[in-house]
């Protein structure tokens, strides 16, 4: 028996749900104290906001490296 993959139809680009995601972790990260939960939350979205931009810069026509 094959198992079917389940297929999820997004309606924004991965640049804009990463770019999202970044924001929500930062605003989330206003709340928590000074600590390691905050540091670590602020570390996720900037990763999260990194894959925005790479992701963005290996759809780019010309392969521009990033400024």
């Amino acid at each position: 028996m094959t198992t079917m993959r389940r297929r999820i139809k997004h309606e924004d680009s991965l640049e804009a749900r990463l770019a999202a995601e970044a924001e929500r972790l930062r605003e989330e990260a206003k709340s928590l104290p000074p600590g390691a939960a905050r540091e670590e939350m602020l570390r996720k979205a900037r990763q999260a906001e990194t894959g925005s931009q790479m992701s963005e810069w290996l759809r780019s026509p010309g392969l521009q490296p990033p400024n």
